[in-house]
C-alpha cells in the first residue's frame, strides 16, 4: 500500500500535465531568412546596396583626392617655405578630418536606414505570424535565431508560408 499511493499520486499529476501537452503546438520561423526572401526585403537590401555604393565612390574619390594632394605636398616639401608648408598641411589635416566625418556621416545613415527598413518588415511579420499561428492552431511560434532552437521538424517551419503571406500583403511596398 505505501508504494501504490506514491505511484497513484504521480499518476494523478502527470495524466492531466501530459493531456494539455498534446494539445500544445509549437512552430518556429527563420527571421532572418525571411527577411532576405521577401519582396520587400530584396528590394531594400538593393536599394541600400545601391546607396552604399554610391557612398562609397564618394568616399573613394574623397580619399583619392586627398592622396594626390598629400603626394603634392610631399613633393614640393623642400621648395616651400615654413609657414606655406605649414598652412599647406593644416589644409590637408582638416580635409581628413572632414573626409573621416563624411565616412562617419554616411555609414550611419546607412546603418539607420537598415535599422529602419528591417524593424519596417519586422513589425509586419509579427503580424503575419500571429495570424498564421491562430489559423493553425499553434501555441507558440519561437524565432530560429533568438531561441536557441537548434532541430525542428519542417513541418513546423513556417518560413516559407510566411513569405508568402508577406509577399502577397506587401506587393506595393515591394515596388518603393
Amino acid at each position: 500500500m505505501g508504494r501504490i499511493l506514491p505511484i497513484a499520486l504521480a499518476a494523478a499529476i502527470l495524466v492531466p500535465v501530459a493531456a494539455h501537452a498534446a494539445d500544445v503546438k509549437i512552430g518556429y520561423v527563420d527571421l532572418q531568412r525571411a527577411l532576405n526572401e521577401v519582396e520587400e526585403g530584396q528590394s531594400a537590401k538593393a536599394r541600400l546596396k545601391a546607396k552604399f555604393d554610391k557612398s562609397q565612390a564618394q568616399l573613394d574619390k574623397e580619399q583619392a583626392s586627398l592622396k594626390a594632394r598629400k603626394e603634392e605636398l610631399d613633393k614640393k616639401r623642400l621648395a616651400m617655405d615654413e609657414a606655406t608648408l605649414r598652412q599647406k598641411a593644416e589644409e590637408l589635416d582638416k580635409d581628413f578630418v572632414r573626409v573621416s566625418g563624411l565616412y562617419s556621416k554616411l555609414q550611419k545613415e546607412l546603418s539607420d536606414e537598415e535599422r529602419d527598413a528591417t524593424a519596417q518588415i519586422f513589425k509586419k511579420m509579427r503580424a503575419l505570424i500571429s495570424d498564421l499561428a491562430q489559423k493553425q492552431d499553434f501555441t507558440y511560434v519561437l524565432e530560429v535565431n533568438e531561441s536557441g532552437l537548434l532541430y525542428g521538424p519542417p513541418s513546423l517551419d513556417l518560413t516559407n508560408e510566411l513569405v508568402r503571406a508577406y509577399n502577397a500583403a506587401n506587393k506595393a511596398s515591394a515596388k518603393k
